[in-house]
């Protein structure tokens, strides 16, 4: 009996022996505006395995602007994109928070997300042989960067001030939050994502990962265990350092950029952890 792709998938990262590697295929929309008929002719070719679910929300977190069109773009959370270019996601160039001090009230934290329509969620999920994964991607890492700006707040990381720490440990619970509503629908696997490599490594120390991120990371992971869902994690670029760390938390499938680490130098955790792709970066 041919297995469905819900099967495969969980054979891959429970090292079981599929009968073939699961296919998943992420695209922006300038690329399915440039190449509407080369992606539908690989989806058509190569159908996904996997699925994300939408969240069904009751209540929707206040947004402006598309953040795929040409200007300006301001998310859930306050903060502001500004894009030169369709179908790419822009950068923020005026963060929120000019001062830990005074600026933390500016944020607004999305609550909205919470609340989601479990009954919807659990017949999408039934509807599809799928995998299927938690509509929610918690990024604290980016997320900080969106609202602080990148540069101040890799300085912030070196001595974290008071107001900064306290603001963290209102984004994790908030995260925390939101992984635990997931849990408690149909979904396959609970999910994140924070781009942590430049082209040759971690964008800050792994003893600083390892103080301020990975707990955050590793409860995150319990969420799901303690549901019985599987856990996946996307990163961009060099990460090898931190992928002891990733296994030892129990993280099931990462999405990073295998060829800008080196495939023989992540060999070892073959068997350890299931690399999500990718083939061509």
């Amino acid at each position: 009996m041919t297995a469905t792709s819900r099967e495969l998938v969980y054979q891959t990262l429970n090292f079981t022996g599929p009968a073939r590697a699961p296919r998943d295929l992420w695209t922006l929309p300038i690329a399915e505006k440039a190449y509407p008929a080369e992606v539908a002719s690989i989806l058509a070719m190569y159908p996904p395995d996997i699925t994300g679910i939408d969240g069904y929300e009751r209540e929707r977190a206040p947004t402006r602007g598309d953040q795929y069109a040409i200007g300006e773009y301001t998310d859930e959370w306050g903060a502001t994109f500004v894009s030169v270019q369709a179908g790419v996601i822009g950068e923020v160039k005026q963060p929120l928070i000019r001062d830990w001090a005074t600026d933390v009230s500016r944020v607004h934290i999305p609550v909205e997300w919470l609340s989601i329509d479990h009954d919807a969620v659990n017949r999408a999920c039934g509807r599809t042989d799928r995998f299927t994964l938690a509509g929610c991607n918690p990024r604290p890492f980016e997320q900080l960067q969106f609202l602080r700006g990148t540069a101040d707040l890799y300085m912030d990381l070196t001595d974290p001030p008071p107001q900064m720490v306290a603001f963290m440990a209102t984004l994790h619970a908030f995260y925390c939050d939101l992984l635990e509503t997931w849990a408690r629908t149909d979904v396959d696997a609970l999910r994140i994502m924070d781009d942590w490599g430049s082209q040759r490594s971690l964008l800050i120390s792994p003893a600083m990962w390892r103080t301020y991120f990975k707990p955050m990371y590793r409860d995150y992971v319990q969420i799901a265990r303690a549901a019985g869902k599987k856990f996946f994690m996307h990163s961009d670029g060099h990460i090898l350092a931190i992928y002891p760390d990733l296994v030892e938390i129990g993280v099931d499938a990462v999405n990073s950029q295998l060829f800008c680490m080196g495939v023989e130098q992540l060999a070892p955790f073959a068997g350890r952890i299931t690399f999500w792709g990718e083939i061509d970066r």
